[in-house]
């Protein structure tokens, strides 16, 4: 494909407007790892010193009873009703991915009593298996690590090969992390839950570029991220889901004040909220939450079928630049061809991809991601990203690894790569 026909792409591209409404202080840099950290919406500025200097510096403690303290519930039920199919009381959003997903794997295996095994990927995302890990070694459970094809993911023929009567907990990603390979949601529910399994699901690579149907699909349990496509920010607060029909049933292990039913009776037992808000804990980050709602709202109003239809039109770019000119170049493509089963980021392997994603970086002014132990991450964000972006910054990778520019940076790692 030549530059022209990307820049005609742009050119009719209905999100091409959403691209303004972000923060690009260097005009020149590409920014491809939107599938790690989005990029600033403007209106997330605005938002921040209203907070603080509106809500927090006038309005100081009014601001809970005015706001506040219904913002969690409040930013779930929209997030659940624009990019996750789910009806309201089902979602929240607090803490961390990481401490999200320790409270519902816990609620879970409490509903599974008598059962005494948890099954993941080999190869799931890291806080994933460590959480896992920790629970099953609390419990004196067993921790079952199944190792499925990268490019297909779980599929439901895989999970039911490894399922038996004591498992009681699947706990699996929607889009992995390294491929971007999408599991069929509803396959793998219906699999788990013929053996008698509840499964939980991180969304974290899905929410906001992939159509996500929890409801429809008999989800039990979901966590997922805030910072990568819904733009909220760094260490943004991330969100749970859980199923009416468990909620009742969901003892969370934090029992804190914001998940206690009438909390400013100070009573001296703890009674758990009737709906989603049971997985609170502490009192909720108010900063970070509003950001959530900033970056929520934003691609709502883009429509998630108009993100994902763009974010395949990208990744479709990436890979057709692939073939042209990375593959002669002992590129190989790590992610699926099929469209239909891929996310919004394309995973390429390369033995240098490590230099190769420093010299994108410190010499190209294009930011991707490496991980290891070979894989390059090309993380276009549907919202922001333009398609001559991808043109551009494949040209300069072709022109690295052919000239061998790449060999002049180092090896050695930095904090995040």
């Amino acid at each position: 494909m030549e530059r022209e026909a990307a820049k005609l792409l742009d050119a009719r591209d209905p999100l091409a407007r959403f691209r303004d409404r972000f923060s690009h202080p260097d005009p020149e840099l590409i920014y491809l790892d939107g599938n790690s950290l989005g990029m600033l919406p403007l209106r997330s500025r605005e938002r921040l010193r209203e907070v603080v200097d509106t809500e927090w510096g006038a309005g100081l403690i009014r601001s809970w009873n005015a706001g506040w303290v219904a913002l969690s519930q409040r930013t779930g039920d929209l997030l659940g009703s624009t990019l996750l199919g789910a009806t309201a009381g089902q979602v929240a959003i607090c803490d961390s991915t990481t401490v999200n997903l320790y409270k519902l794997a816990t609620a879970a295996l409490d509903q599974r009593p008598g059962r005494r095994v948890i099954v993941s990927d080999l190869h799931n995302f890291p806080t994933d298996r460590y959480v896992l890990e920790g629970i099953a070694a609390q419990r004196d459970l067993e921790l079952r690590l199944v190792e499925f094809d990268e490019l297909s993911g779980p599929t439901p023929t895989a999970l039911d090969a490894a399922m038996d009567a004591d498992i009681a907990l699947v706990c699996l990603s929607h889009v992995d992390y390294r491929s971007a390979a999408i599991a069929d949601m509803a396959a793998v529910n219906a699999v788990a839950h013929d053996h008698g399994a509840l499964v939980l699901w991180d969304l974290c690579h899905s929410v906001g570029a992939v159509p996500v149907e929890l409801d429809a699909t008999e989800t039990d349990f979901a966590v997922g991220c805030t910072y990568k496509y819904l733009n909220a920010g760094p260490g943004a607060p991330a969100f749970v889901y859980a199923r009416r029909e468990l909620l009742a049933r969901a003892r969370q292990p934090i029992w804190g004040w914001f998940g206690q039913t009438d909390q400013f009776a100070m009573g001296p037992g703890y009674q758990p909220q009737p709906d989603i808000r049971r997985f609170l804990a502490g009192t909720p980050p108010v900063l970070g939450i509003s950001l959530v709602e900033e970056g929520v709202r934003l691609l709502a109003e883009a429509g998630i079928d108009a993100l994902r239809a763009k974010g395949v039109a990208l990744t479709n770019l990436a890979i057709d630049l692939f073939d042209e000119w990375l593959a002669p170049l002992g590129f190989e493509l790590a992610s699926p061809r099929e469209a239909a089963v891929r996310g919004s980021h394309v995973s390429l392997a390369h033995p240098e991809a490590y230099r190769i994603s420093r010299a994108l970086i410190e010499r190209e002014n294009v930011i991707a991601d490496f991980r290891g132990p070979d894989r390059l991450r090309i993380g276009p964000a549907p919202i922001t990203t333009r398609f001559v972006d991808v043109w551009d910054a494949f040209a300069r990778m072709r022109s690295l690894v052919e000239t061998g520019a790449h060999l002049g940076f180092g090896a050695d790692r930095a904090a995040v790569t």
